[in-house]
């Protein structure tokens, strides 16, 4: 494997395990609101994220790649309101995605097609995460002042089951 995409794919594993940090800090903002949906709706998020950096690691193990483990950072978003919250989450999967297309711009670059193809799974998975973010601002936008909506969307986002991801390594 190019030393490149090796170091880059590494390097996610560290960036998912982050989001996950993330998303459970947004969960401990909406919990602390006694808004139960969105605190579940953001655990779900970092289970996700834990299991996105799990399959880059057993990407780089299945390929005979040392993984190599960093430090995780603290989580860090200005939160001032419910929105904010919102906000935070879709500028970080904007983020993250290009971080994705970063590697997969290096796999491209040296012929790697293995990555790519392994890759193309999270290109789809940034485009779903960036449109539930949108989504669930434009909810929050609609309903988000009105404390009875509020509730009810709050309910909605308290349904949502995790579903672990199915990737064939």
């Amino acid at each position: 494997m190019d030393a490149k995409v090796r170091e880059l794919l590494n390097q996610q594993i560290n960036k998912e395990f982050y989001s996950a940090y993330l998303y459970l800090e947004f969960s401990n903002y909406f919990k602390a609101a006694n808004l139960d949906g969105f605190a579940n709706w953001y655990m779900i998020q970092a289970q996700e994220e834990r299991d996105h950096a799990m399959l880059f690691y057993q990407y780089l193990q299945n390929n005979n790649e040392t993984v190599t483990l960093e430090a995780i950072d603290k989580p860090v978003a200005e939160i001032t309101c419910h929105m904010d919250v919102l906000k935070a989450g879709l500028k970080h999967e904007i983020y993250v995605t290009s971080l994705i297309n970063d590697i997969y711009a290096a796999a491209y670059e040296v012929k790697d097609f293995r990555a790519m193809q392994f890759l193309d799974w999270f290109v789809k998975e940034q485009g779903e995460e960036e449109t539930n973010a949108n989504d669930l601002i434009a909810k929050m936008e609609l309903f988000g002042s009105d404390p009875k909506s509020l509730y009810m969307l709050n309910q909605e986002l308290g349904t949502r089951v995790y579903t672990a991801p199915s990737l064939v390594l």
